[in-house]
Parts: C-alpha cells; sequence; structure tokens
C-alpha cells in the first residue's frame, strides 16, 4: 500500500465526501486520515486474497451461516474523521445490513458490528495493516482480524528478526485484540472459522 502519487491528494487533506467523488468507483484507493493510499493489488496480492476468500466462502457454506464475503468494499467508520477503510476480504452479517444507513445507496458500510471478519494482505505501506487499522478494527469490534504478510514486509518489532513471511491473527477477547502468529507448517487457529484446516505455510506461499 502506498501513497497515491497525485500532488494535489498529497499536499491536501481530502474528506471523506471528497475522496468519494473522486476515487468512490475504484476499489484500488483507500483512505486514512485524509490521504489517500494505494492499495497495490499486484498479482500475488491478488491471489493470496482470493485464495482466503475461498476458503473462508467454503466454511460459511458449511455452516451454512447468515454471512457474505466481500473483496476490497467500502467501509467508512463512525466517528473517525477522513478515513475509509477497503479491507482486503471482508466478512459481512448481511442480516445486519439492514441496519446501515449507506448500504442500499452507495454500498458503504459504517458499522463494525456488520462485519465478522477482516484480512489484510501486507503490501508496502505495513505500519497501517500493523498498527493503525489493528487499533481501529480492535475499537469497531471487529472479533476477527488476519495480518497476512506473506513477503515478511512488516518491521521486526510485529514479526520479528530475522523477518520471515508471517500470519498474525488476532481475535477480540473482552474488547482487546490477543494476537497470535502462525507460520511455516503450523495449523492456524480461527475463532470465526473454526472448521478451517490450513497451515501458514499454504496461505503465505500462494503469493510466493
Amino acid at each position: 500500500m502506498t501513497l497515491a502519487t497525485d500532488r494535489t491528494i498529497q499536499q491536501n487533506s481530502l474528506s471523506f465526501d471528497e475522496f468519494l467523488a473522486r476515487y468512490g468507483g475504484d476499489n484500488r484507493y483507500e483512505l486514512i486520515d485524509g490521504e489517500v493510499f494505494d492499495l497495490e493489488p499486484t498479482g500475488q496480492h491478488e491471489q493470496v486474497a482470493g485464495f482466503i476468500t475461498r476458503k473462508v466462502c467454503v466454511q460459511i457454506d458449511n455452516a451454512d451461516l447468515p454471512w457474505i464475503v466481500l473483496q476490497r468494499p467500502l467501509f467508512r467508520p463512525p466517528h473517525i474523521e477522513m478515513t475509509a477503510f477497503r479491507p482486503d476480504v471482508a466478512v459481512i452479517d448481511f442480516l445486519e445490513l439492514k441496519g446501515e444507513p449507506l448500504w442500499s445507496e452507495q454500498s458503504i458500510l459504517t458499522r463494525g458490528s456488520s462485519i465478522k471478519f477482516i484480512a489484510e494482505v501486507v503490501s508496502s505501506n505495513w505500519q497501517n495493516d500493523y498498527s493503525r487499522k489493528l487499533e481501529d478494527y480492535e475499537a469497531l469490534g471487529i472479533p476477527e482480524y488476519w495480518i497476512v504478510d506473506h513477503t515478511g514486509l512488516g518491521g521486526t518489532r510485529h514479526i520479528g528478526s530475522p523477518k520471515k513471511p508471517t500470519l498474525t491473527i488476532c481475535t477480540l477477547v473482552n474488547g482487546e485484540y490477543l494476537t497470535r502468529q502462525f507460520r511455516g507448517d503450523e495449523p492456524i487457529v480461527s475463532s470465526a472459522f473454526p472448521a478451517l484446516k490450513l497451515t501458514a505455510k499454504t496461505i503465505l506461499e500462494v503469493g510466493q
């Protein structure tokens, strides 16, 4: 994820409405504190996101859950100014959509309660995934958040040294995220999808 290269965008913060007018129809971009970021959807990035989507869809179908999976929906959190996230993969409770004020007109999510699971595939601006988004998703009550660092880009304080491809799973417990990291042939543990049988390597090597 990198800052968009438009000079005007870099020099002047955008409001949500300005962002929506310029980039609302392009899911390549998101807005964080008035800055526009390019999500860098490279082929490898899309492979990882697509693989997670496929596996999650199977789990939802098998459990007959009232959930749907969206790739890069526009999520404007309440009470966070000039910000609109586009999670790479988001699992939505469609029973909650009736309470979404912007969904029927603009397909924009605004309520954390509508989202059951988010996965972000790490790209160059890994700080947003490991810090800013983790804090906001936690505050918004997103039950499970995956940080899929398939090339080991994150800082050493997040994934250690030497840096290696790492899947970090954040699980909401009493309002706070408990994090656990998975690498190699280690089986992952997901509270959202307890029947999911995958190793970290299976997910992380999709994008290599």
